[in-house]
């Protein structure tokens, strides 16, 4: 009799907890771009020289005295697909900017045609490159897409962006990172 009271209880407190932790994931917004750590930051970025998805050469140090971003990028990818138009208001801004930053996507395990069909209906003009074995990614120790790089024109690793970015975050983070660079 007292077992299964007992049993009760604890099916009563369970059921409680699955119901919380439900409630929390149904309600609990998603990751809306977060600054992140890593032991890059500060150092000089990986070398990384491939090519475009439309076989032009890319190589990461001909790009010094320039700010570059990387935005690691799958055209499956939702969080991706929300922050693109962010990311396409984004390059329109620096390419007004006397000192506007590079922004180049990096295409996570996805196919040339697919990333280049996002793209034209989408929108953004910028270098898409290829990362066919993963070796970028490594380099740059990315988790998951997208993920979004600032390499300062010295060719140090300035700013890592985990997840889907927030309207506003890159060119904040960026100008803050810019005003560093020159005082």
């Amino acid at each position: 009799m007292r077992s299964k009271y007992l049993v009760k209880i604890v099916s009563s407190v369970v059921a409680l907890v699955l119901v919380s932790l439900l409630w929390v994931l149904i309600v609990s917004k998603p990751n809306d771009g977060q600054v992140a750590r890593s032991p890059l930051l500060g150092q000089p970025a990986p070398s990384i020289v491939t090519a475009t998805i439309d076989d032009q050469p890319f190589d990461l140090q001909r790009r010094k005295g320039s700010w570059v971003v990387f935005n690691f990028f799958n055209s499956t990818c939702v969080p991706c697909i929300n922050e693109h138009h962010l990311l396409v208001d984004f390059a329109n801004r620096e390419a007004t900017n006397d000192n506007g930053a590079e922004l180049y996507t990096v295409v996570n395990d996805d196919s040339d045609d697919a990333v280049r069909n996002f793209f034209l209906k989408n929108g953004g003009d910028w270098a898409k490159l290829k990362d066919e074995n993963g070796a970028i990614a490594v380099a740059f120790g990315v988790a998951r897409v997208p993920e979004t790089w600032v390499i300062d024109p010295n060719g140090l690793v300035r700013l890592r962006v985990t997840g889907e970015l927030s309207e506003g975050l890159l060119e904040a983070q960026l100008d803050k990172l810019r005003e560093e660079f020159t005082s």
